[in-house]
């Protein structure tokens, strides 16, 4: 197949138009215009590459180049996944052209006031009602803590699946008893629509305010925001329904989940809500700019010969 000229970004739908993620494994998956072809034992579908938000691709699966690529260019997060989904290797291309977001967000995680401004606004988020604008880390921490131990609590009293603690191995995911599985199958899937997300608006999946040392540190972040509706609640309701299936049947009832409670659309406005106050106008983050850096004016122009000024030429 011949090179292709990039797509447009004019011509992209905005994240909050697309579908949540697809999942697949043992298929081939060609590029086809701008759709994804993808084949195995069964027949041959195609996808808009640019409907979804993240690719999950499971084992036994095999991507040509110009698949990879028309990926990246519609800015859809690609993630290798291993058999029980608990790897993550990689990631699409930002659909954003501007760093105001970026920006804002280093700014914010860089001083210690303002991130915690932004650490209080999550939490804020969570506690329907309550005033967390004085409370520092560990209070906050510690109530997050206990609120969580409760929803745990209600939903094994909801669904009668026993619950004793979060447990967790990559590397011996089977050991796991089922509404663990099943937690961490919903959890990576709604991971991965959120790091899509986060990539999308330009910003940095690495620069966390709450989750710190990791480089998904502020997809924890965000993912906090909606776990309790979503991939817990998910979890035992699979435990307890398909207990011998829990693993394909966490990622359907998530992916319906993603759709039904609109998680993409929410999250895009919750990151902006977060790291724009009153700072970014919505002109910067549609800019197609490249300046250049200056301490006294914030930017000037790129593409401008300054030798003159400075009586250099």
């Amino acid at each position: 197949m011949s090179s292709r000229p990039p797509l447009e970004r004019v011509a992209l739908p905005r994240v909050t138009d697309r579908l949540s993620f697809l999942y697949v494994e043992r298929c081939v998956i060609h590029r086809d215009q701008n759709s994804l072809t993808i084949r195995d034992e069964k027949g041959t579908v195609r996808l808009p590459a640019a409907s979804i938000t993240t690719l999950l691709l499971g084992p036994g699966t095999s991507v040509s180049h110009q698949a990879v690529s028309l990926v990246a260019e519609c800015g859809v997060t690609c993630v290798w996944v291993g058999e029980n989904s608990v790897r993550y290797y990689a990631h699409g291309r930002s659909l954003a052209q501007s760093t105001a977001l970026l920006q804002e967000q280093a700014r914010k995680v860089s001083n210690e006031r303002l991130r915690l401004e932004v650490a209080r606004s999550m939490y804020s988020m969570r506690f329907a009602g309550e005033d967390v604008s004085a409370l520092s880390m560990r209070s906050l921490r510690g109530r997050e803590g206990a609120r969580m131990r409760e929803v745990y609590k209600q939903n094994s009293v909801r669904t009668g699946v026993p619950w004793t603690r979060r447990a967790y191995d990559p590397n011996r995911f089977s050991d796991s008893d089922p509404v663990n599985q099943a937690l961490s199958v919903a959890n990576y899937s709604l991971y991965g629509v959120i790091h899509a997300v986060i990539v999308s608006l330009g910003c940095s999946a690495g620069l966390g305010f709450v989750h710190v040392g990791h480089d998904r540190s502020f997809v924890y972040d965000i993912a906090d925001l909606y776990k309790a509706e979503t991939s817990i609640p998910i979890a035992f309701d699979v435990a307890r329904d398909y207990p011998d299936d829990c693993v394909v049947m966490a990622r359907k009832k998530m992916r319906d989940s993603i759709f039904e409670k609109k998680i993409i659309e929410r999250a895009v406005r919750d990151v902006k809500i977060l790291l724009e106050g009153e700072t970014v106008t919505a002109e910067q983050l549609e800019a197609n700019v490249v300046s250049l850096w200056d301490l006294k004016q914030s930017s000037v122009a790129a593409g401008t010969n300054y030798a003159d000024f400075w009586g250099l030429s």
